[in-house]
């Protein structure tokens, strides 16, 4: 079984990351936090205010769970899942997703 390989204690498991993932996925409220798209900072405010939240999680920490789950970050959209991107259209912004994401990673 691996262990940890030396370095700083490892402070958050697998439910913890899993909590950030959460909360990066869900569509920011402007009236309670205070943008319209995540950024780190904002994203480790929300996480640091929330009742079920992380009261120490770093900005590095966040941008290490999103990258390690294949988050990127996107020119003016935020943050977006591996194989989906926000284009613009005549009618507003669509999320299209690639169905061969999988594949393509291989």
């Amino acid at each position: 079984m691996p262990r940890h390989g030396g370095g700083f204690a490892i402070h958050y498991g697998a439910a913890e990351r899993e909590r950030m993932l959460q909360e990066a996925r869900r569509c920011p409220d402007r009236a309670q936090d205070g943008t319209a798209t995540w950024s780190l900072q904002t994203l480790q405010r929300a996480l640091r205010q929330a009742p079920d939240g992380l009261p120490q999680v770093s900005t590095y920490t966040i941008l290490s769970v999103l990258r390690e789950a294949g988050w990127s970050w996107q020119e003016n959209q935020g943050w977006c899942e591996t194989g989906q991107v926000i284009r613009k259209r005549k009618t507003g912004k669509v999320q299209v997703i690639d169905p061969d994401t999988q594949a393509k990673k291989a």
